[in-house]
């Protein structure tokens, strides 16, 4: 892997997992020597994260991550509304139907009972199943454009969803709402596919809103969830 390559991940990393908090400066000369690589690599690494606009340029030396606000999260749930309702259109067209069958089935058998520590286990469990669907829905729309501008509206939602509060019965919701849309496209119905992404980004936006609503913090600090859903 190429130095800027792995200044990249590290950082996107711990912005996405909030070591690196908004407003949190990044010094060229301290990230380089902290990273183990040159200021070229770096540089490289600093403009790629603006790029996706998790980070800005102070000055000439010194970058900033950029914070996240009520109506930034408003404003990517637009872009993944329709990106996302326009992805299941086309799966339930273009995709394999038994690949989403299986998923369905897979989502309809999540259960999120149990104590703590199982709990814990199967929400990575189903983490894991959504990150198969969204490979699937990727694979299925066959169109590099949609699935690239997907990839980038995903990068934000690793922030956004860390600011949720952990909410079972939303978490509950969510399961049956990625099982209706699973089994929309495996029905090759296009329209209910549609549909039943939309009232799913509908519902994870309003309890994310209401979730920093109730926080004491400001969005852009405000100390996350472990297992925010969305």
């Amino acid at each position: 892997m190429r130095a800027s390559d792995r200044a990249y991940a590290t950082l996107l990393d711990e912005i996405q997992s909030g070591v690196l908090r908004p407003g949190a400066v990044l010094g060229e000369v301290e990230q380089a020597a902290r990273l183990g690589v040159s200021r070229t690599p770096l540089r490289e690494a600093l403009g790629r994260l603006g790029a996706d606009g998790l980070v800005a340029q102070q000055s000439p030396r010194v970058t900033v991550v950029t914070a996240i606000e009520a109506d930034d999260i408003r404003e990517i749930f637009e872009v993944r509304r329709a990106l996302e309702e326009s992805a299941a259109r086309l799966a339930a067209e273009r995709g394999d139907a038994g690949s989403f069958a299986d998923l369905a089935r897979d989502f309809a058998r999540v259960d999120l009972a149990g104590g703590d520590s199982g709990d814990a286990d199967a929400r990575d469990e189903y983490y894991a199943l959504i990150a198969r669907f969204d490979e699937a829905l990727d694979s299925a729309v066959a169109n590099d454009y949609l699935t690239a501008a997907l990839r980038t509206v995903r990068t934000h939602l690793v922030r956004v969803r860390r600011l949720a509060r952990d909410n079972p019965g939303r978490l509950a919701a969510s399961v049956a709402e990625h099982r209706l849309i699973a089994a929309a496209i495996a029905a090759r119905d296009a329209d209910l596919a549609a549909h039943a992404t939309h009232v799913h980004l509908h519902n994870a936006l309003t309890n994310i809103l209401e979730s920093l609503d109730a926080s004491t913090g400001p969005a852009t600090g405000a100390v996350p969830a472990a297992h925010p859903v969305a």
